[in-house]
């Protein structure tokens, strides 16, 4: 197991992650398989450890953003089906099939390309149907036929699923969502036989309507136990087990007399006689600037971050003075907590999604399994393994 030697760390609750799975199955139709996005680091999360844990619950597939995640995951030792929801280059297809890796396709070129490379491998795609999305896919009958002649003359391609994706379907009003539902059974129609795989339904799709989910859906932020949206939290049919916490320590604690100054730009002034404490996170670790003026919690109390966030560290005013290495709650998963995720995204004013995947790489990632530690993963020291 690998360590880490600074005082900030991810805790990652895989026992929350299974429950949030075995939750989505059991709330599913029996006929409807579940695909694990474990895209960008599985939104922060780890991607091995979130995989592993999620096939174990019942998850069956996986699915990443790009080849190399994919691949990533096969180099561990994973050996369920993973789909690329993305588009891989062309030149990469031997290598995907040797890898045993399911690609999308997105339209005819694409894949005219792709078989120059595969040198008779076998390789499996899903078609990407654009259906109001606006970011990838075959969007007209025309596109569609062209890619399906294309496979009968290269039948080493193999057409497993189709798929597209809903843009409001986390949004209270559904009119665009059932307008993008119904073109997507128009364009399954042009289909002359019906792929193996059919999947449209995202977190949010996957809560609110079990009647057009077809066989499979993407599980994305609901595994990480989080809302797919502030207007669905009183929609959710179970409650979800956040997995996501983030801490620190204290490094340096002083007392600053009124009208001392903190951090960058001077842009905070004590009014009175302050505790200061100093905590080694910062903008390098995806701790934004914006996140002055945010409470933390430290010793059970709200402790509002003073001054600019720099780049490795931040300050916080302290309700008292505080032992060197008290522990600091940056981001909970208790959504009572003044730190939970959703305030942190509220304070940036943005959606709970970018929170946990904008914590960077630099800030270890501690993995729970019944309360206790399985496995610490720091990209950093796992460079060398000397330490």
């Amino acid at each position: 197991m690998v360590g880490f030697y600074r005082d900030t760390w991810v805790e990652v609750n895989l026992d929350h992650i299974a429950a949030n799975v075995r939750s989505m199955k059991a709330w599913l139709r029996d006929d409807v398989e579940i695909m694990a996005v474990v895209k960008a680091n599985a939104y922060g999360h780890g991607d091995y450890h979130v995989a592993e844990t999620a096939l174990q619950a019942g998850a069956t597939q996986l699915a990443t953003a790009f080849f190399d995640e994919a691949l990533s995951l096969r180099q561990r030792g994973i050996n369920a089906p993973i789909l690329v929801l993305g588009v891989i280059r062309p030149e990469e297809a031997k290598l995907a099939s040797l890898y045993n890796i399911t690609v999308t396709v997105a339209d005819h070129e694409w894949l005219s390309k792709a078989t120059e490379y595969l040198d008779g491998n076998s390789l499996s795609i899903h078609l990407k149907l654009d259906t109001g999305m606006g970011r990838l896919g075959l969007r007209s009958r025309e596109e569609v036929i062209k890619v399906l002649e294309s496979l009968t003359v290269h039948t080493n391609i193999k057409l497993e699923g189709a798929f597209t994706h809903y843009a409001t379907a986390d949004e209270p009003n559904n009119k665009y969502f059932h307008e993008q539902s119904a073109r997507f059974t128009e364009m399954l129609a042009w289909l002359p036989t019906r792929p193996a795989v059919i999947h449209c339904a995202n977190s949010a799709t996957a809560l609110r309507d079990d009647g057009g989910l077809y066989n499979m859906i993407r599980l994305g932020i609901v595994m990480y136990g989080l809302s797919p949206s502030e207007e669905m939290k009183g929609l959710l049919p179970f409650k979800l087990q956040t997995a996501f916490s983030l801490y620190s320590k204290l490094v340096h604690v002083k007392k600053v007399k009124a009208g001392d100054k903190i951090s960058y730009g001077a842009t905070y002034t004590a009014n009175e006689d302050e505790w200061i404490g100093t905590v080694p996170i910062g903008y390098a670790d995806g701790w934004l600037r914006k996140m002055q003026g945010f409470s933390v919690v430290v010793a059970d109390r709200p402790a509002p971050i003073v001054g600019r966030v720099c780049m490795d560290q931040c300050m916080i005013k302290l309700p008292q003075n505080l032992p060197i290495g008290t522990k600091v709650t940056l981001i909970s998963n208790d959504e009572k907590s003044p730190s939970y995720v959703d305030e942190v995204a509220k304070h940036l004013d943005t959606i709970n999604y970018e929170i946990p995947c904008s914590i960077s790489f630099r800030v270890p990632r501690m993995f729970f399994r019944n309360m206790s530690i399985m496995d610490v993963s720091n990209p950093i020291l796992e460079k060398n393994n000397d330490f």
